[in-house]
């Protein structure tokens, strides 16, 4: 089980929504220290924030990011980014793959040296839309998909190297983000306890809100997660992941 109390904590789209969330529910737990990755650098409203100028699509940006942090137990990877589009256009896919997929693999790939050091926690904050697609949010959805793939392929390779990892199944939040789609929303603070509850119960799948409450059983007990823990009993054979 991994607490948050004394815990360093890192994460990412800090700044606002569901990240801000976060980073005050982690200082209101007890973290000894939140860095606070933004690609604008931000003024710290915590004695125990150290902001992290971070762009999680500049991959030198992200590695001398992880040069600056002295130790990490539990890094959060929330920085996203949702634009409504019809699929008629390359370039919008692309721009999520790079924030949504890309940018979680590496800010995983740069930070995970100090989750090996702590034995720590990856947090991939991702969507119910990972598991079905919103008409509205294509590509958005398609990118979630594939981080959900990444995060659950990242599980099994890191198992035995002692680093748990989380992935957050969020469904509407309210956030600007958010703001157009005319759906009931669940508050960020909650969604933010809800996240951590998880993570110190040590699910690997999170539902965090009530619209995705009501698929973590039948997600749990499915066939698609039986499919997945027998899969990750088979011997790899491959070098070390990440």
């Amino acid at each position: 089980m991994t607490t948050i109390t004394d815990r360093t904590v890192l994460i990412t789209g800090g700044n606002r929504g569901i990240g801000r969330g976060l980073v005050d529910e982690a200082l209101a737990r007890g973290a000894a220290r939140v860095y606070v990755g933004t690609r604008r650098p931000l003024t710290a409203w915590d004695p125990r924030i150290t902001p992290l100028t971070l762009d999680v699509t500049d991959q030198d940006a992200v590695r001398d990011a992880a040069a600056r942090v002295e130790s990490l137990d539990v890094l959060v990877t929330n920085a996203g980014v949702a634009l409504p589009d019809v699929l008629d256009d390359r370039a919008a896919l692309e721009r999520h793959l790079a924030v949504n997929l890309f940018g979680t693999f590496d800010v995983t790939r740069a930070f995970l040296p100090h989750l090996l050091r702590s034995r720590g926690a990856l947090v991939a904050n991702l969507s119910v839309n990972g598991l079905a697609p919103l008409p509205v949010l294509p590509a958005y959805s398609v990118s979630k998909a594939a981080a959900f793939s990444l995060v659950q392929s990242l599980r099994v390779l890191l198992a035995d190297r002692g680093v748990r990892v989380h992935a957050v199944m969020t469904g509407p939040v309210d956030t600007d983000m958010t703001r157009d789609l005319d759906v009931p929303k669940a508050p960020v603070r909650a969604v933010a306890q809800a996240v951590f509850d998880g993570v110190e119960k040590d699910e690997e799948e999170i539902f965090p809100d009530p619209m995705s409450a009501e698929l973590a059983d039948g997600w749990r007990g499915g066939m698609v997660k039986a499919l997945a823990r027998r899969l990750a009993e088979m011997p790899t054979g491959l070098p070390a992941a990440l």
